[in-house]
């Protein structure tokens, strides 16, 4: 559905918006989404180049998010580290093809194409617009006591 390095961009970015704005470190990022840190470094330096995220060097720098969370969408961020695929004409290069696909990769773009409205109608807050017990990733700090 989407590559991995996509899904470690949208866990980093849902634990970024439920910071309220603080700057966290690649170090803390990894711990709470439990994304390997040289593989986040990487990740978030994508989403860093895209503007999904801003990158504060220094004793209390970090990451932020650029956009609010209820303007960012779950396509933009997956769209700043791997695109969705889709085929505008045959992949193959077949002459008489053209953007005449075949039912394979017609089949392939008409998801691309479901994929791009499903994550482009979603935004990051609506992930976080959950009781506690549903909290995203699981594993963000949540006390027994602040369960709802």
């Amino acid at each position: 559905m989407i590559s991995q390095t996509a899904e470690y961009a949208l866990r980093a970015v849902v634990y970024l918006a439920d910071q309220d704005g603080r700057p966290c470190t690649t170090a803390r990022i990894s711990e709470a989404t439990q994304v390997p840190a040289g593989y986040l470094a990487k990740v978030m330096q994508s989403l860093s180049r895209n503007r999904v995220v801003n990158s504060q060097r220094g004793l209390h720098g970090g990451f932020t998010l650029v956009t609010p969370p209820e303007e960012l969408s779950m396509l933009e961020v997956i769209n700043a580290v791997d695109p969705v695929q889709r085929f505008q004409e045959c992949p193959l290069k077949i002459p008489h093809h053209g953007p005449n696909l075949c039912p394979l990769h017609r089949s392939l773009d008409d998801a691309g194409q479901l994929l791009e409205q499903t994550f482009g109608d979603k935004t990051v807050a609506s992930l976080l617009a959950v009781s506690k017990r549903r909290k995203p990733l699981c594993r963000f700090p949540c006390l027994p006591s602040e369960m709802t």
